[in-house]
Parts: C-alpha cells; structure tokens; sequence
C-alpha cells in the first residue's frame, strides 16, 4: 500500500526546522491538516488547508477521502507522544502513514532543565481532565505536564498547595523551541507569573510538606479519604479485596454495589491505563461516586446508575468483578456468565444470608473462601482492649 499520508512533526521554528524532506512532503501535499497554529507555521502553500474541527475526529471522513492523494497532517512534536498519531491510526493502516516527529515538548522541556526523561512523569492536561496530575505527586517527583491553556500553571500551583505541597519548584516553559521561548521559576506557594502565554509545558519538583496528601501506591487509602454514608468497603478489608482481585495492566474491573467507589477507584490508581465500571443502584451514591473519583484523580471512572443484574446489559466486558454489596443469587449467576476464561470474581459477605449464597458458590465453582475480620484497641477504663469489627466471608475464585 502506498504511503499517502505523512504526518510531520512541526515546532515553534516553523517551516525552517523541518528537514528537506519533511518541506517537499509539505510542497507536494494536495491537502495539509492540523490546528491553526500549525497551517500558521507552514506560510503559503498552494494545497487545500483543512483546520481541525472540535473533536478532531470529526475530520476523518474527510482524512480517509485523501486516500492515494499525497496529504500532510501537522502535529506539535511527535504525532505519537500524546498526539493525533494515534487517532489516525485507527483509521488508516500503519503501511500507509509516513511520520517524520520533531522533538517534543517532554524532550525539550527536560533538555532545558537536565532531567533525564525516563525519571520523569510524562503526562498531558491538554484535553483531559485535570485530576489526572493528582496520583503523580508523589515525594521527590518530577512531572512534565502538557498544559490546556495559560491557566494550568497557575492551578497546578494552585492545587499543590491545596495538598501539602506549596514548596514544590515549578517551571513554566513558553513557545518551547521557538523565537519566543520562555522560562520561568517559581514555588507553587510563590506564584505570582502573569501575561503566561497559552503554549506552555510545566515541570514541577515536588516537594510534600510532613502530613501532605499523598495517594500511596499499595492499597488501602484511608476511609476518611473518601465520602460515604457508610457504604464503603473499609480500609484493610479493601487491602485483601484488592490483593484477590489482583488487577493487571490495562484491564476492566465492574464494581457491583460500588457504594462509595472506594474499590474500583483503588483498581484504576493501581495503573493508569487500568478501567473500572462502577456500578450503584442509588443516584445520590452515584453522584458521591462520581466527586470521589475526581478527588483522587481517576476521572475517567465510569460510573452506572442501576440495579444489577440488568444494570450489567451491555457494559464493556469484565477481566475482573467485584460484588460489594446487594448479592443474590441472580446477580452472581449474572456476573460469572459475564466473566471470560481467566477472570476473576471476589465477593464480600457480611449478612448470613449473602453468606450462604457465597458457601454454595464456593461448593459449586471452587475457589477460596475466607473469613476477614479486623479488631481495633479501644479505651476500656484506665486501659485497652481489641474491639473485634463485623465479620466478612470473601470469595474468589476464577473462572477456568
């Protein structure tokens, strides 16, 4: 297949930091896509210009309508580090795409600062959600961060403070690789940067104050961490629910009776391509849901609002479920028919009810079962005694 689409990697330099090739694929072109500022840096050029719509996919009926006619995609930097590459490429076969990427914005950014990338967190918040920086800082961290527009640097400053971590050192980087380049130094404590134009990248040291808000990277955040009205499947049981679920990268989990979401938002911070569905019969415990998972930095947790089995119609398939809380006998039937070969099941049970039902599943379809309780030191006079907490009957098992 002949390769009729280039996609061109084009900086702040414009048409003079492009190789010879890259600016005879441009001269040649019959069409030539990207933002305004891109078709800005390219100057005249006899072919047919189209500007991105919003959203970008948009274009691609149009983009596939080039197919055989030479057409050129402009991109900032690498078209496949946080770029249209990809989109693209689930359109149009790889054999027919030819890339040229210039340095991006992460290698310019850590080049001007000596950071060595692969010690870096690399992340966007351009066209996506802001609570993403939120599981990243980490004590000691570096972050290279994509911003949205001139705002984000103020609200990254804005936001560390917010948690403990208002002497963290942030760089704004402007027009990186261009004639108006920029850097510019501040604590987030200490920001006070105006007139920040609306092409920056941010670097951020964090620097976590004693008792700053860290999200840990074992599970079992505290339970205080979370809004619940009771719901929540509690702190070390969560641990060992989490331990049996054994999330794996890149996979789904559905959170059956999700309560506060407490699970399925520990699922997704274990990895960051990790997707987790939530499910919760009641709207108001729905909407808490939905505010946890912002709060802790998995927005993209979703989140249905029904009663389950029916509720379970539909939805991307399993690698994993969870069952919280409304087990019965028509919702395990449910949830093991949806699990594919290799996937795994974990259910908490504190009534004896559920629990019989968990018995019988574990006669039938094998497994573990354990019995989980935790007990607490609490004041009894002029001393202490282990006050034993509610009694859950767990099982896991996957499915063969």
């Amino acid at each position: 297949m002949e390769r009729w689409l280039s996609m061109i990697g084009i900086g702040e330099d414009g048409m003079t930091g492009l190789t010879p090739a890259a600016r005879a694929l441009i001269a040649q072109a019959t069409l030539i896509v990207g933002g305004a500022r891109h078709l800005a840096l390219v100057g005249e050029a006899s072919a047919e210009r189209l500007q991105w719509p919003s959203p970008i996919s948009d274009a691609l009926p149009r983009l596939v309508a080039q197919r055989g006619r030479p057409t050129v995609v402009l991109a900032s930097g690498d078209p496949f580090f946080f770029g249209v590459g990809d989109l693209i490429s689930r359109t149009v076969a790889r054999e027919e795409i030819f890339a040229i990427p210039a340095p991006s914005a992460f290698s310019l950014a850590a080049s001007r600062l000596g950071w060595s990338q692969q010690h870096c967190a690399l992340l966007s918040l351009h066209g996506r959600a802001f609570a993403r920086l939120t599981p990243h800082l980490q004590p000691r961290a570096r972050i290279i961060a994509l911003s949205w527009d001139e705002t984000t640097p103020a609200r990254i400053a804005e936001h560390l403070c917010a948690n403990g971590m208002g002497a963290s050192r942030l760089v704004v980087l402007e027009h990186l690789g261009g004639p108006k380049e920029r850097i510019r130094e501040t604590r987030a404590n200490a920001f006070a940067l105006e007139d920040v134009a609306a092409l920056n990248t941010v670097a951020i040291e964090v620097d976590a104050a004693p008792g700053a808000r860290v999200i840990p990277l074992a599970p079992g955040l505290p339970d205080d961490w979370f809004e619940h009205d009771g719901q929540l499947t509690k702190r070390d049981i969560r641990a060992v629910t989490l331990s049996a679920l054994a999330p794996r990268k890149g996979e789904t989990l559905w959170d059956i009776g999700s309560g506060s979401g407490s699970v399925s938002i520990e699922w997704m911070l274990s990895d960051p391509a990790n997707r987790a569905i939530a499910i919760e019969r009641d709207p108001t415990r729905a909407a808490r849901i939905a505010h946890n998972a912002l709060a802790l930095g998995v927005p993209d947790l979703e989140i249905v609002t029904g009663a389950a089995p029916e509720a379970l119609d539909g939805l991307t398939p399993p690698d994993a479920i969870f069952i919280g809380g409304g087990a019965n006998a028509r919702t395990l039937d449910a949830a093991w028919r949806a699990l594919p070969a290799s996937g795994r099941i974990v259910v908490n049970g504190v009534t004896l009810e559920t629990q019989a039902l968990l018995a019988q599943a574990f006669a039938e379809k094998g497994g573990d079962l354990a019995h989980l309780q935790v007990s607490r030191a609490r004041p009894v006079g002029r001393f202490h005694a282990l006050d034993p907490g509610m009694g859950v009957l767990q099982w896991r098992a996957m499915k063969p």
